[in-house]
């Protein structure tokens, strides 16, 4: 397809698009009540969705936001539901045209992707090289540059009335994340600057999306510019290999120039090139070539959301189900790494016991 192509719009705004875009938003939330209520309505609502769209008069509402400690204190902002049936159709229809522009090796919010392929992938370039520099930007999705990321959509899409809802949804989450930002200058830099319109919501598929559209320049950077053989990108956190530690020192700097023109920065402590044999932190793992060590701070933020759930559990707020459904998801990530001996001690110093007496074993669950 090109990207030229005259029917983009009209595919965005297809009620069978529509209609899947409301069954992927939906997906997992049908028990909330924003969700059943727009489902309950859906054939006057969809409609009516549409008809703001193909008018031109749509206009994104209100976040709602609120902090999680997972284990990092973040600021999530939850769009609503209907807005989230916008963003699911718009991205049904021009993720394809960014997806082949991507490089292989970054792992977020893409199709057969995601956390344990990008810790297969670097144990992977751990095994090959001897150094391992990483890099990961500081307040990344608050630091996001409206401009330059409608400049990086534009080399896309051509599509009027598609870069205006892109220039509506970002408008919407412009102050979103305004506490979370502390102003960085620029060489160049005035005092607008600080007025700059900044900033992806945490929690949008828009954001998750977004946010590859903006490092894109920076992976063929890295890939073409550099000439980095073993590169791969995990939304903002970036491991760059290489057999020779001087030449991670030299990509350092040029990394670091570079972002400076997406208004981006880097946490400079942290991103020192380091023997590949000692370890590298990388999405809640500590990844040796021959191994994998959940981080510390992962096995305290896991033992307390254990026992908050075990608590639940015995107050009779959760079911057994749903108890073994989570504490799975756990040990299922947990298992990635080698960590058997902690998760059968964790779960051995943690009772799941009811109010009626009925009590989950530990070997009942997967993954031990």
């Amino acid at each position: 397809m090109s990207k030229e192509d005259p029917y983009l719009w009209e595919r965005v705004i297809a009620f069978d698009n529509l209609l899947s875009a409301f069954k992927k938003a939906a997906r997992g939330r049908r028990g909330r009540a924003s969700v059943s209520e727009f489902e309950r309505r859906l054939e006057v609502d969809l409609p009516i969705l549409r008809s703001e769209l193909l008018a031109g008069v749509y206009k994104p509402g209100e976040y709602a936001s609120f902090y999680i400690h997972d284990p990092k204190k973040r600021l999530i902002s939850a769009a609503p539901f209907r807005d989230r049936v916008v963003h699911h159709a718009l991205v049904n229809i021009i993720e394809p045209l960014f997806e082949r522009k991507f490089i292989f090796d970054t792992y977020a919010n893409r199709a057969g992707k995601g956390t344990h392929k990008a810790l297969d992938r670097c144990t992977h370039f751990m095994r090959h090289f001897e150094y391992v520099l990483p890099l990961d930007v500081v307040q990344f999705f608050p630091s996001i540059d409206h401009e330059i990321m409608l400049a990086n959509i534009q080399k896309t899409v051509k599509n009027e009335k598609i870069l205006s809802l892109c220039r509506g949804i970002l408008k919407s989450g412009r102050g979103v994340l305004q506490e979370e930002y502390e102003m960085v200058y620029f060489p160049g830099d005035d005092l607008l600057a600080a007025n700059r319109p900044r900033g992806l919501p945490i929690g949008n598929l828009t954001s998750q999306f977004l946010a590859n559209v903006y490092l894109n320049p920076l992976d063929h950077f890295i890939k073409r510019e550099l000439k980095c053989p073993g590169y791969l990108r995990y939304v903002d956190d970036m491991l760059l290999f290489s057999n020779c530690k001087e030449e991670l020192s030299d990509w350092r700097e040029k990394v670091i120039d570079y972002l400076a023109g997406y208004r981006l920065t880097v946490h400079e402590n942290c991103a020192q090139a380091r023997p590949t044999r000692v370890g590298v932190p990388f999405l809640g793992f500590q990844v040796f070539p021959d191994h994998r060590r959940l981080k510390r701070r992962k096995v305290i933020h896991a033992r307390r959301r254990l026992n908050a759930l075990a608590a639940r559990y015995a107050a009779g707020q959760i079911d057994q189900k749903a108890v073994k459904a989570r504490v799975q998801a756990w040990t299922a990530h947990a298992a990635h790494g080698d960590t058997w001996r902690l998760r059968r001690a964790l779960l051995s110093q943690i009772r799941f016991v009811h109010p009626n007496g009925a009590s989950l074993a530990p070997e009942t669950i997967p993954n031990l």
